[in-house]
């Protein structure tokens, strides 16, 4: 009886350090840039991966070299507005917890993605008009050009060719 006791107070310590090792926050904070990378993966546990592009500045070489951010998302809603991100190419703040153990339901990385905010407008594919005043959806926009007008002195060039 004795030993079943100690098993179980054994148990409870336990699961109580794998609880503090993977629920409790080891810190906490943000970090803002695009996303270059989100995928659902996993064999058995599916979890949102992503890679979010911070960019930066290298002291070394006096160049701007890329950074990245790999994170994980439990979440459905949290990856629903990642991927919106991605397909408009919005730069987003994410907001992160890193724990202290990872665990493979949980993701492939220590720091999962709490939520998510936009940053600015969204970026608009090259040629994409929509929204801009007086141009229907699928309608070319017509520019016009202001006109040159010759001042007093000026003569037209086509005198001068003469």
């Amino acid at each position: 009886m004795r030993g079943i006791l100690y098993f179980l107070v054994f148990l409870l310590v336990v699961l109580g350090v794998l609880y503090v090792l993977t629920g409790w926050s080891y810190s906490d904070g943000e970090r803002a840039g695009t996303v270059s990378k989100f995928s659902r993966r996993g064999f058995v546990f599916k979890t949102y991966e992503g890679v979010l592009n911070v960019g930066g500045f290298s002291g070394e070489t006096g160049s701007l070299t890329p950074q990245y951010f790999d994170f994980s998302v439990k979440d459905d809603a949290v990856g629903a507005k990642i991927t919106e991100a991605v397909k408009t190419g919005q730069r987003v703040t994410l907001h992160y917890e890193e724990k202290i153990l990872r665990l493979p339901w949980n993701g492939d990385t220590k720091y999962y993605i709490t939520s998510v905010e936009f940053v600015g407008p969204p970026v608009r594919p090259y040629g994409d008009q929509s929204g801009v005043p007086g141009v229907q959806p699928g309608q070319a926009p017509q520019q016009q050009l202001p006109q040159a007008q010759p001042t007093p002195n000026e003569q037209p060039i086509d005198s001068v060719l003469r």
